[in-house]
């Protein structure tokens, strides 16, 4: 004969999923090795956590009820008794951490200041867990009658969450802070819109409430024409998963990839615009190149100085708020000064240029 894991729990069999819960919070507490010294307690402990494993899986204890548990670790279809199985194995075998699956439980927090110790006190009937709270002789856990039930997955009933004993929410999840990465485009991209798919990797909670899986997604970005550097795109509840968190936000900052040509201020983008000393004081033609593959040619017969600067209208980066707008493009000139003069050039220079 297999184990026989109602027994263990202290149930009968076909326990609805609550009555499991319950059964499973009251022996890990009465048989966790942290309080119970008594030999082969941590084998019970062991033993007590197999059993939840298997009976809280609606898979798992389906097959459990109907083959037992050479059906579950062995062939289903010999010698668990359902004889009409195709044969197929299962091959059942628990690898949990009955430690880690307890403090999973327990949304992570210990449950022993609350339930083994007060005022000091640390010689409480390990087997009357609720006595803390003056309710040990309440005939256990079917005596708690209109109380609310256990409330879940290690939650407490709505007067143990006001009791002073207590912390408020025992079982709150907290919700971790936003996950942020940098989501870096080019100029190019925001002058034109484009969508990014970015890969993640995040840890996810499986279906028994416990244990975590690891997971890869693919989120979509679409990137609107003319999107500032520092515009956040945020996708609620996306990060990290564990019984005692509510997933982080993930939140993508748009950040500009440095550009071979120009510098983005806002919705303008700045050409820098190299010019001889010549030019700058006899006159100058500019061909300046612009983000959609045109060029623009900019003449100046004015003497330019250095640091001046030139608009030209409508040729900068769509306005986000109003994309068919555009900012505009800003020659921005920088006078390139010959290295030395002969001295036939400075006296040329002085006869020629004003005082």
């Amino acid at each position: 004969m297999g184990k026989d894991y109602y027994k263990v729990l202290g149930i009968a069999k076909g326990a609805s999923e609550e009555e499991v819960k319950k059964a499973y919070r009251k022996q890990a507490l009465r048989f966790h090795p942290d309080k119970n010294k008594s030999p082969g307690a941590e084998d019970k402990f062991k033993e007590i956590a197999e059993a939840y494993d298997v009976l809280s899986d609606t898979k798992k204890k389906d097959i459990y009820d109907r083959f037992g548990e050479e059906g579950l670790k062995g062939s289903a279809g010999g010698g668990g008794g359902g004889g009409g199985h195709s044969g197929q194995s299962y091959n059942y075998t628990f690898h949990g951490d009955p430690h880690a699956m307890f403090a999973e439980f327990f949304g992570g927090r210990s449950p022993f200041d609350h339930f083994f110790a007060q005022n000091g006190e640390e010689n409480m009937d390990i087997n009357d867990p609720f006595a803390p709270f003056g309710m040990g002789r309440m005939g256990g856990m079917g005596g708690m009658g209109g109380m609310g039930g256990m409330g879940g997955m290690g939650g407490f009933p709505r007067s143990f969450k006001s009791h002073p004993g207590v912390p408020h929410r025992a079982r709150e999840r907290k919700k971790d802070p936003p996950v942020m990465h940098e989501l870096k485009v080019s100029l190019e991209e925001v002058f034109s819109g484009c969508t990014k798919k970015m890969k993640i990797s995040r840890k996810r909670l499986n279906p028994d409430g416990c244990t975590i899986r690891n997971e890869d997604k693919i989120l979509t970005v679409d990137i609107k024409r003319g999107w500032k550097e520092g515009t956040k795109i945020t996708f609620p509840k996306e990060g990290d998963e564990t019984a005692s968190n509510i997933p982080a936000d993930v939140v993508f900052v748009v950040k500009d990839k440095p550009h071979p040509v120009f510098r983005r201020e806002g919705s303008d983008i700045i050409y820098p615009a190299k010019i001889s000393l010549r030019e700058a004081l006899c006159g100058c033609t500019v061909n300046a190149p612009t983000l959609d593959g045109r060029t623009i040619t900019v003449t100046s017969r004015d003497v330019v100085r250095p640091g001046m600067k030139k608009r030209i209208s409508g040729e900068g980066l769509p306005i986000s708020k109003c994309p068919e707008k555009r900012g505009d493009m800003v020659l921005d000139f920088t006078v390139k000064f010959p290295d030395k003069l002969g001295q036939g050039t400075r006296d040329a220079l002085k006869q020629i240029l004003p005082p």
